[in-house]
């Protein structure tokens, strides 16, 4: 596993400069802003930190596991006594150096990850060292069980850790059955910890944000159940590119059920001082597209209801693909990361029969367990756009973070 740190001024340029050097098998396992160094740094810009990680072939894996081991060696001395038939965990692969003398380079490359993972190393720590309560009850002298290894019971926590965060169990048991797959026999738990984080972001994929259109207008409709946050959710973008990025933006509603829901967008307008407009037919659809054609975006609210509601989706269906011709258009399914899975299945199903769409979860602030993310994400193999944690107007709205939510999935903290 390669890990290497690439500084630009964005982090898309971090990012392109990785995969010219590395390649396109690249993966992000961390981004942070970094301060300029030297003379005058306190007038040049901060620069974007992007550290990115390369599976190397399998030839490379015994000079890596030598590197790891005497990270870990280094490290006994800080953990308790009580856990020193445990290895420390130190939460990151390492490039395989050539000498001894590339040790100090390796504790470096993976100081970045350690740090995004530093949650895990004491837990996982505590919770192998327990002892095992029912060991007597669970070995029957009928037959002899093969003896579990360390590493054995250290991928079952973390498959656990998974259970525990609502990740589904077929999804849960198929990440680590192809963690298990590529693990060898008493390799150290952070290289198949490392293995499980890069597989997880690997599974959520890129972020998908809005873009602008290629030419012309881009417009975005806002599906999703009653009392997701849809109205709020488009606030939080409008601002972010009224305010932020400086675009034109016009706000639209089909939501003619409730008149509070209109009313609370038409108050957001008018704060932002963009265009407002409540739609009724298709024919105003196609007025206010030919009305805002100036215009960067055109952001509309649909009315929420009941995802079995079948008049309702078939008025729905018309509004979206009325512009298919005419516009460069997404659909945005919102979400509340506090639904059961069971039941996002089905708003999922529903909403599929209208149009293809990207993930927004909303209300990540009221709950403590982000398995529906990843389990919406592998069911409909729709790319996640954003979350939000809050009901502030603009600031509680952000780009979904693969790494973040996979770091809370395993048991860490932000």
């Amino acid at each position: 596993m390669i890990i290497k740190k690439f500084i630009a001024k964005t982090e898309k340029e971090a990012i392109e400069n990785a995969k010219k050097e590395l390649g396109e098998g690249v993966v992000v396992m961390n981004v942070k802003t970094v301060k300029s160094k030297g003379f005058l740094a306190f007038l040049k810009p901060s620069m974007v930190e992007v550290t990115v990680a390369l599976e190397e072939e399998s030839e490379k894996y015994t000079a890596a596991v030598s590197a790891i081991n005497n990270v870990i060696a280094s490290s006994q001395n800080k953990v308790p006594e009580a856990a020193n038939a445990v290895p420390a965990l130190v939460t990151a692969p390492v490039t395989a150096p050539a000498t001894a003398a590339s040790e100090p380079a390796v504790k470096k490359e993976s100081s970045a990850i350690e740090e995004k993972l530093d949650s895990l190393q004491s837990l996982l720590e505590q919770q192998l060292q327990k002892p095992e309560e029912n060991k007597e009850e669970k070995k029957e002298p009928k037959e002899a069980e093969k003896e579990e290894t360390e590493t054995d019971k250290f991928m079952r926590l973390l498959h656990d850790i998974m259970l525990n965060n609502e990740v589904d169990e077929k999804y849960a048991q198929e990440i680590i059955s192809e963690i298990e797959q590529i693990n060898k026999p008493n390799i150290p738990f952070d290289y198949a910890l490392a293995n499980t984080y890069q597989k997880m972001i690997l599974k959520f994929g890129k972020p998908s944000g809005i873009e602008p259109a290629a030419n012309g207008i881009k417009m975005v409709f806002f599906i999703g159940p009653t009392g997701v946050g849809k109205t709020t959710t488009i606030a939080k973008i409008a601002s972010k590119f009224r305010v932020d990025e400086k675009k034109k933006v016009a706000l639209l509603t089909a939501d003619t059920y409730r008149i509070a829901a209109a009313e609370q967008l038409r108050t957001y307008a008018n704060i932002l001082e963009v265009p407002f407009r409540v739609i009724y037919t298709v024919e105003e659809i196609r007025k206010a597209i030919e009305d805002f054609r100036e215009y960067d975006y055109i952001l509309i609210d649909t009315a929420g209801h009941s995802h079995q509601n079948t008049t309702q989706k078939d008025n729905m269906s018309n509004f979206i693909h009325s512009v298919d011709d005419r516009v460069e258009k997404e659909v945005h399914l919102v979400l509340s990361a506090t639904t059961k899975y069971r039941d996002l299945i089905s708003i999922a199903d529903s909403y599929k029969e209208m149009a293809d769409y990207k993930l927004i979860f909303t209300k990540l602030d009221e709950t403590t367990t982000l398995g529906n993310l990843l389990n919406l994400r592998l069911y409909t193999g729709a790319p996640l756009s954003y979350v939000t944690h809050g009901q502030n107007v603009p600031d509680d709205i952000e780009d979904f973070n693969p790494q973040k939510t996979v770091k809370r999935l395993l048991g860490g903290k932000n």
